[in-house]
């Protein structure tokens, strides 16, 4: 069976990646257009050689806003001043290789049960194989990194690995917004190591617990945006209008993923429960995941890795302990298989994904108006224009000469005006009392939206523009 102990992990550290080249779901099939606005802040920031203060490519452009995950927007400019547009796609193949390698570490591949943290690890990127690009792929990746700390520092008794989160969190702050549910993973810790110390059971020295946990809540705070992120956080996660997103919706268990999530999350508590564990940090873990996930469908993420990680030391724990020799060959095996894992990805990559622009294109084009921007651009169409939501990071990035009505970006226009919107697109209150739509010259939006048919029959408004996506309609010039 040892012969096969490569092969199998070439597979498991490649295949979605490779999927995903055959795919390209990362440009034909996203469910919003964050990756947009993301890449045309990166892109300004290069341009101007400044961090943003206020709601650029917005209509909303006087509010405060800040690019919160302004080293991952930089970044992808980056990537993308050198691949182009291909530049997505190889960041979803890189997410995809680096997650099927740290699953298989943080589920106990290199400890215990190779096959058990094998399946543990393809289960893993089953469930979050619907994940949209983005910086929380970053804060999936360094959520994983940090389990792998704290259990690792309590199993070998030291607190010497800790001393890395600093330095995790000092990037993860940077970014993305969501390394505070790191922290807050770093605090259940602290409770956990405080109350073994009050029962005379501690594994680690609280003092030193506790220096580490401060010293990485002040590295978060190492930003070129000071503690502001804290406030975007709060302001995304506890926004008024966050119930009518999808992405903040429970669970609706309509798909195979959901009941896989639910799978593991009780086979974590069972692998608790079986072993009696009194291991506080895990239960409290777990509690505070499984009620984070659970309450909106967009941190599912949480869940997964922590259940993940109790059930990869429940195996490692009832395996027999390797010698020094076989733990050698495990890990030349393992290096070998990621090693190649990430060649046969960056050749599929070359292989499959296509460099040109226009190639590329194409395949944004069956999700996002790209005929209609460039008729749009080419037509000169007055502003200012009014544009669907799902829409609006999309028109940032491809028509940036026009400033959006709205998009994504929750934290720029509060709760009060994405609610209003999402009144107005459902028909619960008239058109007219919205200005955003009253006062609008140009009007971009899905050709089977109810908002669409009806303003199109408008006296005030004509089709300017029609395909099986997109109508844009302009406002007339007599009344």
């Amino acid at each position: 069976m040892g012969k096969l102990r490569i092969p199998v992990l070439l597979v498991l550290f490649s295949a979605a990646a490779a999927i995903e080249a055959f795919r390209l779901t990362s440009l034909s099939s996203l469910n919003n257009a964050d990756i947009w606005w993301h890449l045309g802040s990166g892109l300004w920031m290069l341009q101007h050689h400044a961090l943003p203060h206020t709601g650029i490519f917005s209509q909303a452009s006087a509010q405060p806003w800040i690019a919160a995950n302004w080293a991952y927007e930089w970044s992808l400019a980056i990537f993308y001043k050198a691949f182009g547009l291909a530049a997505i796609p190889l960041f979803l193949m890189a997410f995809k290789t680096v997650l099927a390698v740290l699953t298989f570490v943080l589920a106990g591949g290199m400890q215990g049960r190779f096959w058990a943290a094998v399946a543990l690890s393809a289960v893993t990127q089953f469930v979050l194989g619907g994940v949209q690009p983005g910086p929380v792929y970053l804060s999936i990746l360094f959520f994983g990194i940090e389990l792998l700390l704290l259990l690792q520092a309590r199993q070998r008794r030291s607190v010497r690995l800790l001393w890395w989160l600093p330095v995790l969190f000092l990037v993860w702050a940077n970014v993305h917004v969501q390394f505070v549910y790191g922290l807050a993973v770093l605090f259940c810790f602290v409770l956990a190591t405080a109350l073994e110390s009050r029962m005379a059971v501690a594994v680690l020295p609280l003092p030193k617990v506790a220096s580490i946990f401060g010293v990485s809540v002040i590295a978060t705070i190492v930003t070129p945006y000071f503690c502001r992120p804290y406030a975007v956080f709060l302001s995304t996660t506890f926004n008024s209008a966050n119930r009518y997103l999808p992405d903040f919706q429970a669970l609706g268990f309509r798909q195979a993923q959901d009941y896989l999530l639910l799978l593991l999350a009780m086979s974590a508590f069972l692998a608790l429960g079986l072993r009696q564990s009194r291991e506080a940090f895990q239960i409290a873990a777990l509690a505070f995941a499984l009620g984070l996930s659970f309450y909106s469908q967009r941190d599912i993420w949480v869940v997964t890795l922590v259940a993940v990680a109790i059930l990869g030391e429940a195996l490692s724990n009832q395996e027999r302990t390797l010698s020094a020799d076989q733990m050698r060959k495990l890990r030349r095996q393992w290096w070998i298989a990621a090693s190649a894992a990430v060649a046969l990805a960056l050749a599929v990559f070359a292989l499959r994904v296509p460099r040109g622009r226009e190639a590329l294109l194409a395949k944004v084009s069956t999700s996002y108006p790209v005929a209609a921007c460039d008729s749009i651009r080419g037509h000169r169409f007055p502003q200012p224009m009014f544009n669907a939501y799902e829409w609006g990071g999309f028109l940032t990035w491809y028509l940036p000469e026009y400033p959006v009505a709205i998009d994504s970006r929750t934290e720029l226009y509060g709760g009060d005006i994405v609610t209003e919107y999402s009144k107005v697109m459902n028909a619960e209150v008239p058109y007219t009392e919205y200005s955003a739509i009253a006062d609008a010259e140009t009007i971009v939006l899905p050709k089977t939206a109810n908002m669409a048919v009806a303003l199109s029959s408008v006296p005030r408004f004509q089709v300017a523009y029609s395909d099986h996506m997109t109508v844009v309609l302009t406002r007339r010039s007599t009344p």
